[in-house]
């Protein structure tokens, strides 16, 4: 399978241990088949460094994002950028009229489907899969099953940012918002440039880099990274602050005047018009 859904069947399996515990953020009872061959051996090369509860608070945060399209008439369209082996489309409650469409490489998606159809699984709302490649131009793709660009869109981009240089970065923000009627909102993480530099994180991203998947892209700025790029952000955490896992993060949180502390944001943002 090709590498981006490696890092996918990591992240499942991760949402599978998650889903194990009392204290659980999230459920998702789908996650332990989708995490196969490779996801929980990739748990253990990957260990430390706050790696899982990062990913449960993260997943917990981008649900909670949607959750608030309940009280919002105003999104009804949802784009999971490189959705991966993500369930939300068979997990969360979700408005009527709403259309969900799953962005990613098509052999990825055409074995999610396969072990989807084995378990059984339905979806809880409209979902449209989309078979594209996100380095080339993969718009038109998302058009034609039937993303409307003068409707606002929720986009939600997990795990994504860390992947792409800080050019590219830029470019999909761009690119995002080319298509965003207003009221269009984002829902994301960023790693902080101080993170890829520490000697805390090299065993881990040196495994990455090893396994083809490099972690390359940090800002220590990300609001002002955003803004440059078309979004303003409305609301910034960290995990294990309040909204994003307050209790559950196994370190101490950074005050924010601390230069050169190791971040992970997680961030909601507002499309700017114009």
């Amino acid at each position: 399978m090709h590498a981006v859904s490696y890092t996918a069947q990591w992240m499942a399996a991760a949402r599978s241990l998650e889903s194990e515990r009392e204290d659980a953020l999230f459920t998702d009872p789908l996650a332990s088949a989708l995490a196969a061959p490779d996801g929980f051996r990739l748990i253990e090369r990957y260990a430390g460094g706050g790696l899982l509860p990062f990913i449960s608070i993260r997943t917990r945060f981008l649900d909670d994002a949607i959750g608030e399209l309940r009280s919002d008439p105003g999104i009804r369209q949802v784009v999971l950028i490189a959705a991966g082996m993500d369930t939300r489309a068979f997990r969360l409650d979700w408005p009527e009229d709403s259309v969900v469409f799953e962005v990613d490489h098509e052999p990825l998606l055409v074995e999610k489907q396969r072990r989807l159809t084995e378990l059984g699984a339905e979806p809880r709302v409209d979902r449209r899969v989309v078979p594209a490649d996100l380095t080339r131009e993969w718009l038109p793709e998302l058009e034609k099953a039937g993303f409307d660009p003068a409707r606002p869109t929720l986009w939600v981009a997990e795990a994504l940012t860390f992947f792409l240089t800080e050019e590219q970065a830029g470019g999909l923000l761009k690119t995002l918002g080319s298509v965003s009627a207003p009221g269009s909102r984002l829902a994301l993480d960023i790693l902080g440039r101080a993170l890829l530099r520490s000697p805390f994180s090299k065993p881990f991203l040196d495994r990455l880099a090893d396994d083809g998947t490099p972690w390359i892209f940090g800002t220590d700025e990300p609001e002002e990274f955003l803004l440059a790029h078309g979004w303003k952000v409305d609301e910034i955490k960290e995990p294990g602050q309040p909204g994003a896992g307050e209790g559950r993060w196994p370190y101490e949180v950074q005050p924010p005047e601390r230069r050169g502390a190791n971040r992970l944001w997680l961030l909601r943002a507002e499309y700017l018009e114009g």
